[in-house]
Parts: C-alpha cells; sequence; structure tokens
C-alpha cells in the first residue's frame, strides 16, 4: 500500500461512514451540484470546492467499494510509478476534470437538477494511467470471468462509458464523468511527457 492510495482510502471510508452516522444530507453542501439547475430545482448552489470535496461522497456501500476496490487494485501501481508527488497532482486533475465534464453536461446535453458525488472520475484517470503504463499486464474480469491485457480492458472500459452516455440508456450514473476524468488524465500525461522531451533535446 503506497501512502496516498491509504489516505485516499482512510478519507473516503472516513467520509462514508460520517454520511450514515450523522446523515448524507448534512454533507450535501459537499456534493457536485448543477450550474443553475440545482437551486431552480430547489437545491443547493456549485461552489468551487465542489469540485474537490464531490469525491469525497458515495451514494452507497457497492458505490463506496467499487471505487475503493479500484483505487485499491490499480492505485499503488500508478503511485509508485509517478511517485507521490505527481500521483496527488494527477489523481486531483482527473477528479476536477470529471466535475468540469458533469457540470458542463448536466448544464447542456442532460439537464439535471441532481447532484454528483464518487471518486470515479479519479478512478478512471488512474485506469487509463494503468493501461498507458502497463498496457500488456493480464487483468482477471469478474464477468466475464476472462484474461485481459490491460489496454484493451481500459480500451473497452471507455467506449461502454461513451455508449452508455451518448444513448442515455443507464441514467443516474456520471459516464461522461468517467470520461472527463479519463480525458483529464490523458492531458496531463501528455503534457508531462512533452516536457520530458524537451528537457532530453
Amino acid at each position: 500500500m503506497t501512502p496516498t492510495v491509504r489516505a485516499l482510502l482512510i478519507a473516503n471510508i472516513a467520509m462514508f461512514a460520517a454520511q450514515i452516522l450523522i446523515g448524507g444530507e448534512r454533507f450535501d453542501m459537499l456534493a457536485l451540484w448543477p450550474l443553475h439547475g440545482g437551486v431552480a430545482a430547489g437545491g443547493l448552489p456549485f461552489e468551487p470546492w465542489q469540485l474537490v470535496s464531490y469525491a469525497f461522497l458515495h451514494s452507497g456501500y457497492l458505490h463506496l467499494f467499487a471505487n475503493m476496490f479500484a483505487l485499491y487494485m490499480f492505485g499503488p501501481d500508478v503511485e509508485r510509478l509517478l511517485g507521490t508527488a505527481r500521483f496527488r497532482a494527477y489523481y486531483f486533475v482527473c477528479v476536477i476534470g470529471a466535475g468540469l465534464a458533469q457540470l458542463a453536461v448536466t448544464a447542456t446535453i442532460y439537464p439535471s437538477p441532481e447532484p454528483t458525488v464518487g471518486a470515479s472520475g479519479g478512478i478512471f484517470g488512474l485506469l487509463l494511467c494503468y493501461g498507458m503504463a502497463f498496457p500488456h499486464r493480464q487483468l482477471m474480469l469478474i464477468f466475464p470471468p476472462i484474461p485481459m491485457p490491460a489496454w484493451l480492458f481500459v480500451t473497452l472500459y471507455g467506449a461502454l462509458e461513451l455508449y452508455l452516455g451518448v444513448s442515455g440508456s443507464e441514467r443516474g450514473v456520471a459516464h461522461f464523468a468517467h470520461l472527463g476524468g479519463m480525458a483529464a488524465g490523458y492531458v496531463m500525461i501528455r503534457y508531462w511527457r512533452a516536457r520530458a522531451a524537451r528537457r532530453i533535446s
């Protein structure tokens, strides 16, 4: 277990425990509210800090488990690859990128007054980095139970998210936020690579 992954696991689990013990409505101000629709429907206004705080809230046990399991599985390798400081920067850039994508979508394509919660944007960014850094590592899926190289898993998962987001066939899931996390991660990786290439040349 690496330092930032451990800290993120503890923070997310502790926040979920607080939601259960104190009451989820006490944390509504930390969720990511739409730019305008939330207030119009009797919700809370958007605040800049929500672009980070929403990633520490979860809607249920399964939601929390899925995100934390993925963080536990893929996060340590990515943190060892990038180093702790870069890993932290990368994770939160993905979280913010996912939040911005969700705000754009709820303001245009799929207007919604509902807030967004969950660490999935950061997790999808980690998946992208893992697939790019370790493309040929074999992953055993739970369903279907077949081995698959990391690059193919990440590609298919991203394509599925795009299909579900465009088709609108699975409402209530922030598919474009997931894609936004991947996109933000890709931009950051390309930036780091370009900067490294300039230093070498």
